[in-house]
């Protein structure tokens, strides 16, 4: 933005800050003046009063307007970015340059959040072990959408995307996931989970909520692992030399099992995907993308809690996870013989989702 145009929003923004707190009374003369033809806009009251009121308030009350104002702030904030994403979309269209269509958000179906469930064409099991424990069905599911915004997956609803299915596909599989959600839904959060990691739903629709008022949010259990050199290994890296020398790790980015990203970021992934660079690590490809722009990177532990008993102790201390994995397995090791149990062990209970605060 301009010099001109950081005064001005700076200026609205202390501007809306006063209209919240009430400190500011529109149409409001003195009840001593004059009678006089037409309307009178009185933009502040006295100002002497205004001060003295301030003055005599308690701390308590002043951390309050604080809080408000800074609230509204943010929330101008969120306006700014989002109109300046949809400038971002038109011109990608206008220019060829959309990897995907992306309708206008008025014409897409509201949400929440979506979940993409990654799976694959073999695992079926993997696929009814959810839909047995976590993944509402039918009617519930359908009421899930209606209600709380929450779109995921059931039977039959499979979301194909235009992509070659492999395990060294997957970077590619997850762009087209990222721009295919967007084009389908106007969502406040879209989340890739594999389909053998446990989640609480309602545990994690109130971590998101937090970061709803935030425009760039890029929520995981942040890591940094190695680069891995060496030919043959799992999770070797082809370009490991652009990392640097042996032995560096990654820059910090959210483990592959469960994250989220907010809809500016999921929109700036549908606009670029042409554009994107793959590594061979679909997390970190992720990762890279988003690096290197104003992104918040919240880094939340209650998405990968162990299985029990680590996640059992948690809920029976009050602090049910939102999700839960074998790190030794990069997902639930033997998901489709134990999801049940882990369910029935860390579940929050079928009504949590629907007292969620969203």
């Amino acid at each position: 933005m301009s010099g001109k145009g950081v005064v001005m929003l700076c200026a609205a923004s202390f501007l809306v800050g006063l209209l919240l707190s009430g400190r500011v009374t529109l149409l409001a003369p003195p009840s001593n003046a004059p009678s006089v033809r037409g309307s009178r806009i009185a933009l502040f009251s006295d100002g002497c009063d205004q001060s003295r009121r301030l003055d005599e308030s308690s701390p308590k009350d002043i951390m309050k307007e604080v809080s408000r104002t800074h609230l509204a702030i943010q929330s101008l904030d969120k306006s700014v970015s989002s109109l300046e994403m949809e400038l971002a979309v038109e011109r990608a269209k206008q220019n060829g340059g959309l990897g995907v269509s992306v309708p206008s958000r008025g014409r897409l179906p509201k949400a929440f959040v979506v979940i993409g469930i990654n799976t694959a064409f073999s695992s079926k099991k993997r696929r009814d072990s959810l839909r047995d424990t976590w993944v509402p069905r039918g009617d519930r599911l359908r009421r899930l959408e209606k209600e709380k915004g929450v779109v995921a997956a059931a039977t039959a609803d499979f979301l194909r995307l235009d992509h070659v299915e492999g395990y060294h596909e997957l970077s590619a599989k997850t762009r087209t996931y990222f721009a295919t959600a967007v084009a389908t839904w106007d969502a406040d959060f879209y989340v890739k989970v594999d389909d053998d990691v446990h989640v609480n739903l309602g545990m994690l629709t109130n971590r998101l909520n937090k970061y709803r008022a935030r425009s760039r949010v890029y929520i995981g259990c942040m890591k940094s692992g190695p680069v891995l050199s060496q030919k043959g290994v799992k999770y070797y890296e082809q370009e490991y030399w652009k990392f640097g020398d042996e032995g560096n790790k990654y820059f910090r980015h959210a483990t592959g099992q469960i994250y989220a990203v907010s809809r500016d970021l999921a929109s700036y992934i549908s606009i670029n995907q042409p554009i994107l660079h793959r590594f061979a690590n679909e997390d970190v490809s992720l990762g890279a993308w988003l690096l290197g722009l104003e992104v918040e990177h919240v880094d939340d532990r209650s998405l990968c809690c162990a299985t029990p008993p680590d996640c059992e102790w948690k809920k029976q201390a009050g602090n049910v996870c939102a999700a839960s994995f074998d790190w030794s397995c990069s997902g639930i090791c033997k998901s489709v013989d134990r999801m049940r149990a882990i369910h029935s062990a860390c579940g929050e209970g079928d009504g949590a989702v629907w007292s969620a605060a969203i």
